[in-house]
């Protein structure tokens, strides 16, 4: 294994923000809060959190792309640096062993430095057993957090993720500090200048792939330094919920581009999807409807909402909808009852974003553990708890035309509900999601996303 191979660190570090070295402290505390709950609770007095191991290959020498803990990110903004770790002592500063090895293959991380770095005791090894020295001696009082496979070093302690202390920590990273949320806006305001690079792209008639290096290149990002694989569906592509084939001629003709595609600040991750007509005015208006609706569905955030019932009404949204732009007949009831929306719909309306795009803690009932279970008929409802302020979370209502899911209506009493005609004219466009990142308020909410898209070219609407 050559431990030396280590991703570059992004540019994104290069140069402090103000804002953000003013918000770290106070991230800091909250984040060592949060540890000295768990380790009360499971009866230790120290968490080793390990950032990771590099993967390599079957039957090769060739890495994966590296991708950190997130428990790791958490306390420390360093997404391409493995086999590092962190030592949290309640009382004490937390201590952070910086794997930094010998290597003239490739590029090494350099000296930490920044504003992050006056919160932690840095320790600077060169070698993987280096890292021992740095570790509490008494492993029985230490509980372990990250991934060890087969190859991971577990630094002689047995408990390794002991899912109590694990549940209170993935529940409480539902709400976002100051910090992080200043992250996310961050990263929000990189990610709309990708999109409107994508959209600009689309305009001239490129390809997939080239739409895809439209939007790495406005927003600063290698592929491995995305938060996730881009989106880049043009056509009936749009009817493939997660395609990323990027197909490198355009088609034809081009009718429609979805984009769902985000970008990262510290760690932190955006993600934004719009979809666009090529100047269909019938399918240019659809997007309009579902601008609105997304609108509406986003009117409704506040604390306290029920996110498995705003699920449920957005599919209500949805009918309604669906029977104004003639693609559907029958009530709303009807239309939900037979599978009509679902079919139509049948991903989450959102979910919680963080240092993972998909952060975890969605379907979380407490810190126990306890599991709120997606309501019936919705099984990819990704989010399920009640709002809280300061949780930041996507609202991405979608209409797509999916022949395996309406090809399952046939012979049942919803084919009696589906225009087939009007399904047969949306096919070749693929579909529609419009996705905002939002965060919670007491009375409503921030659209991060929004925002961003007007901060940087002046309209809010886009």
């Amino acid at each position: 294994m050559k431990h030396g191979m280590i991703m570059r660190m992004s540019a994104d570090y290069s140069a402090d923000i103000p804002e953000l070295e003013k918000l770290y402290p106070d991230h800091i505390a909250t984040v060592s809060k949060r540890h000295d709950h768990a380790l009360d609770h499971v009866g230790a007095s120290h968490a080793v959190i390990f950032s990771g191991m590099p993967k390599v290959a079957f039957l090769d020498d060739t890495q994966y792309p590296f991708i950190a803990n997130p428990h790791f990110l958490s306390w420390v903004p360093l997404v391409a640096v493995p086999l590092s770790v962190i030592v949290y002592t309640p009382g004490a500063a937390p201590v952070l062993v910086y794997y930094q090895p010998h290597d003239y293959w490739h590029v090494v991380p350099g000296k930490p430095c920044g504003y992050w770095t006056e919160s932690f005791d840095v320790r600077i090894v060169h070698t993987i057993a280096d890292i021992a020295e740095h570790l509490p001696e008494e492993k029985d009082k230490c509980i372990l957090i990250g991934e060890i496979g087969t190859n991971g070093p577990d630094f002689g302690i047995e408990r390794i993720n002991p899912t109590k202390a694990l549940n209170m920590l993935h529940f409480a990273r539902g709400i976002k500090t100051g910090y992080e949320i200043a992250c996310m806006r961050l990263a929000s305001r990189r990610g709309a200048r990708g999109h409107i690079a994508a959209e600009a792209a689309f305009r001239e008639g490129s390809s997939e792939f080239d739409i895809h290096r439209a939007y790495c290149g406005a927003v600063s990002h290698t592929d491995n330094e995305l938060p996730y694989t881009n989106i880049i569906a043009l056509n009936q592509h749009g009817a493939v919920l997660h395609y990323t084939n990027l197909d490198r001629r355009p088609p034809k003709e081009i009718h429609s581009l979805l984009i769902d595609a985000g970008a990262r600040i510290r760690g932190y991750a955006s993600d934004i999807t719009r979809t666009y007509s090529f100047g269909d005015a019938r399918f240019d208006e659809l997007i309009d409807r579902m601008h609105d609706m997304q609108m509406r569905i986003t009117g409704k955030i506040r604390a306290g909402v029920n996110f498995s019932e705003l699920h449920v009404e957005s599919h209500r949204m949805l009918a309604e909808l669906l029977v104004e732009a003639r693609l559907a007949v029958g009530s709303p009831d009807a239309l939900l009852a037979s599978g009509v929306t679902a079919a139509f719909f049948p991903h989450g309306l959102g979910h919680l974003i963080g240092v993972q795009v998909h952060d975890v803690g969605g379907h979380m009932m407490d810190e126990s553990g306890a599991v709120l279970d997606p309501p019936s008929g919705h099984p990819f409802l990704r989010l399920t708890r009640t709002l809280t302020e300061n949780m930041v979370l996507t609202i991405e209502p979608g209409l797509y035309a999916i022949d395996i899911l309406l090809d399952n209506l046939r012979g049942t009493p919803a084919e009696h509900h589906v225009n087939w005609d009007a399904v047969e004219w949306l096919r070749p466009f693929g579909g529609i999601r419009i996705e905002d990142d939002v965060r919670v308020t007491a009375d409503g909410c921030e659209n991060l996303t929004r925002n961003a898209f007007a901060s940087v070219d002046g309209n809010v609407s886009t």
